[in-house]
């Protein structure tokens, strides 16, 4: 089979992972492992029409709530962000331990071209609200009680406000399709159910030895073909180490009322611009865009499962590296040739002596041959 698979362009129909917080967008190719069922007997798809199935997913109207549990083999780091410094500098680092250690629940609302993310902590929530048809969203944050407008600069389809800590089933799937190719063996598992319904299992192994993910899984709804949950396992590994659920699901369109935002009494609120990529004239692959300041843009090395982002280069007089204090950096990785590795069950990320700082789902040995050009 070609795994060169031709799929459509997706809709990203709701906000994802923000650029601060590359492990997510590196880990993105994980799933959920689906409750096998005995009743469940799906109609037999081979694993290219699974893919179309999947890939030809269409759905325009939802409601749900996700459940999100990361487990990287790191251990707590909160009492160590809460003492690395001042909220500020420190709020990108805090959203990604939290992505890496934590676990979430979320709502999901679709209707056409309006969407909404709201995510539930223990003592807060984040909502995020986009509405393509006129171009703008909102991210709202109860704890700090603000709540930016963000506006599209060109192309509506452009605008995504990202929250830093979740995704959906469904951006994951999309996220793992760009990266097949012939490096991936794709296969069909066991059917199951998954929030009441009955869904199929698509199996995505990388085969690239570079790359540290087993394999991931994803429960496609036998009906719609959405994703409905989604998992990524280590390779060597039993138990997924990120994985993420719908428990609850309707395909019918929300209240009009829970997609709108008016910003409430007593909230900060801030107002962007979001410019759109030029896709005329983008920077290839391994390349900054030479139009921009190359000290803010980072770069993606290679393609696939093993794709490596490098992020722009820190100031070396600076005490900080992504965002993590010395100390802090210090307790999370190991000295290596050239700089600090940490290392976690999905993903590597190897800071330079020089200030640089490359991550993906490679081995450390991978990310030092491209940080040294190999």
């Amino acid at each position: 089979m070609d795994r060169r698979h031709p799929r459509r362009s997706p809709a990203r129909w709701l906000p994802v992972a923000g650029a601060f917080v590359l492990v997510s967008a590196v880990a993105a190719a994980v799933v959920i492992p689906t409750a096998a069922d005995a009743r469940v007997d799906l109609p037999d798809k081979t694993p290219a029409a699974l893919l179309e199935f999947a890939a030809a997913s269409d759905v325009t109207a939802m409601t749900g709530t996700i459940e999100q549990t990361s487990d990287l083999g790191l251990p707590d780091l909160s009492s160590l962000m809460d003492s690395s410094g001042s909220a500020d500098s420190s709020a990108g680092a805090s959203d990604a331990v939290d992505l890496l250690t934590g676990s979430h629940t979320a709502n999901v609302y679709l209707d056409g071209d309006r969407s909404r993310l709201q995510v539930l902590d223990r003592l807060a929530e984040r909502d995020v609200y986009v509405d393509r048809a006129v171009g703008e969203g909102w991210f709202v944050d109860s704890e700090t009680k603000t709540a930016t407008h963000y506006t599209a600069g060109g192309d509506n389809g452009s605008l995504e406000q990202p929250d830093p800590t979740v995704k959906t089933p469904q951006q994951m799937l999309e996220d793992a399709l760009t990266r097949l190719g012939e490096s991936t063996e794709i296969s069909v598992g066991t059917d199951g159910r998954v929030a009441g319904r009955d869904v199929y299992e698509l199996v995505l192994v990388p085969t690239d030895a570079a790359s540290i993910v087993g394999e991931v899984r994803f429960a496609i709804d036998g009906e719609t073909g959405a994703a409905l949950a989604a998992s990524v396992t280590a390779r060597g590994a039993e138990q997924p180490a990120f994985d993420i659920v719908f428990t609850e699901v309707s395909f019918a369109a929300p209240d009009p009322a829970t997609l709108t935002y008016t910003p409430a009494p007593g909230y900060t609120v801030e107002t962007k611009t979001l410019s759109p990529p030029d896709r005329d004239h983008a920077a290839a692959p391994g390349q900054r865009d030479s139009r921009t300041d190359a000290a803010h843009q980072p770069v993606v090395h290679g393609e696939g499962w093993t794709a490596v982002v490098e992020l722009p280069q820190a100031d070396t007089s600076s005490s900080e590296a992504g965002g993590l204090d010395a100390a802090t950096l210090e307790s999370l990785t190991r000295p290596v040739a050239g700089g600090r590795v940490l290392e976690t069950a999905l993903v590597t990320v190897y800071f330079t002596d020089d200030g640089r700082v490359f991550a993906g789902a490679v081995s450390a040995d991978h990310l030092a041959r491209v940080a040294a050009g190999d």
